[in-house]
């Protein structure tokens, strides 16, 4: 029977049955063991030299989304979120005080939860904080936003700090969809953030959708990806949906026999590929879009793309810095997240701490299969040393013979129609890969 072909790519589901990380990270979080992390931290801020990235984490949100698997609580307790900020500003005092003075901060990005839970005053405090603490001569501000609550004084807060880059949290414009995910927001909400945003000078307005959502088809996908375009979004990350309830409780309320299955998800993901570069997006890695002049579409182009905890990016810098409870800390040689209990980290922060209390140390054969991995899923090709190229043969035997990948002397690439399978190519290059552990679809 010949394999059933969507858009520009083909089903092959023996190729997609394992379930695989989706490498923000190498080793990925999965690997990732409890323990005080204090000493590795303070190590590796004291070590790090020249231009750092910040993440700031508020895990707050006025409403929760059941389809969600970020770290967050409401917004309606506001001591604790009083104190969290609190936390907050004294765990920026204590890191700010072990970088070296060469350290430059060129990008500061917020996400959560969503960071326009905290009053625009609390935001403007915290970029305050940030600038007095740390060396910051010409940073790139981006945060994540929830529509539904971006009222005038925030869009007058991010106009007046120079945000550049958004992100919007769309998922779906179906009102039956939104429904069954627990996030309604009409699409004048999306519409009058947006053009709240561009008044406001931001450059750069990601949207973030999804498919194999509940009630979910071809057509419904393919309206909210003409209306995103429509609203001139510059950025589109289109992720798959991964119902795991036995991991993240609230998903329980999904009912789970609405969902499309392995092969409806595979062709939406083709069929949303295949549209949206149709609309003029240049396609990013396997997940991500942008419009032509986008800073991640050149990336892109001219081979500067990377891979980070959060996603395909075109920021340059080496180490990222995270801070507040959940955020994760990457230097070359350690992975490191900040406690995600959020008492626990308000105590921690507060004394004084640093809170890092889980991660992983980075050998060095992570550091070369993670070079590997993130070539692959941002380049679309890397240049193999024999031993790893030697020993990936067989497993990379099904890939070739179906033509999704090419030798060229040592140098392993993908070839078009592989962004499905780019994932499950990767992992072949995971050392730490088991049955037992449970990740995301690659679709």
């Amino acid at each position: 029977m010949q394999p059933e072909r969507f858009a520009d790519w083909t089903y092959y589901p023996e190729l997609l049955a394992q379930p695989v990380p989706r490498y923000t990270s190498y080793p990925t979080a999965a690997e990732f063991t409890d323990d005080n992390f204090e000493a590795s931290q303070r190590k590796a801020l004291e070590d790090v030299r020249g231009d750092v990235s910040l993440y700031l984490h508020i895990p707050f949100c006025h409403e929760i989304c059941w389809y969600c698997g970020c770290n967050t609580g409401a917004a309606n307790r506001t001591q604790r979120l009083a104190s969290y900020l609190d936390a907050l500003h004294a765990e920026i005092v204590s890191v700010s005080r072990l970088l070296d003075r060469s350290v430059r901060i060129t990008r500061i990005a917020f996400g959560g939860g969503s960071p326009n839970a905290i009053s625009p005053t609390d935001f403007v405090r915290l970029i305050d904080a940030l600038l007095v603490n740390f060396r910051v001569p010409w940073p790139v501000f981006s945060i994540e936003l929830d529509p539904r609550s971006l009222t005038p004084a925030w869009l007058l807060a991010i106009r007046g700090i120079g945000v550049i880059k958004t992100s919007l949290g769309v998922q779906t414009f179906d009102p039956r969809v939104q429904a069954a995910i627990g996030r309604v927001q009409p699409r004048e909400d999306i519409a009058r953030a947006v053009e709240g945003l561009r008044k406001a000078g931001v450059e750069s307005i990601n949207f973030d959708l999804m498919y194999g959502l509940p009630f979910q088809d071809d057509a419904v996908l393919a309206a909210t990806l003409d209306e995103a375009t429509a609203l001139g979004a510059d950025r589109i990350a289109l992720f798959g949906y991964a119902h795991v309830p036995h991991m993240i409780a609230r998903q329980r309320r999904i009912d789970a026999s609405s969902l499309p299955d392995q092969r409806q998800r595979f062709r939406m993901a083709a069929e949303g590929y295949a549209r949206l570069v149709a609309s003029g997006y240049q396609p990013v890695g396997f997940d991500h879009f942008a419009r032509p002049g986008d800073g991640l579409a050149q990336a892109a182009l001219n081979g500067s793309l990377r891979r980070n905890f959060q996603g395909f990016t075109d920021d340059p810098a080496p180490v990222l810095i995270g801070l507040g409870s959940t955020s994760i800390n990457q230097f070359e040689t350690a992975f490191i997240q900040n406690e995600k209990n959020t008492g626990r980290y308000r105590m921690l922060a507060g004394a004084g701490h640093l809170t890092g209390r889980r991660g992983v140390v980075r050998t060095a054969e992570d550091r070369r299969r993670g070079a590997v991995i993130e070539a692959l899923l941002c380049q679309g090709e890397v240049q193999l040393p024999n031993d790893l190229a030697a020993a990936a043969a067989a497993r990379l035997a099904p890939f070739a013979e179906r033509g999704l990948i090419r030798w060229d002397a040592d140098t392993l690439i993908l070839e078009r129609g592989s962004e499905p399978y780019a994932r499950s190519i990767a992992a072949v290059f995971d050392a730490y890969r088991s049955e037992e552990r449970r990740f995301s679809s690659a679709v």
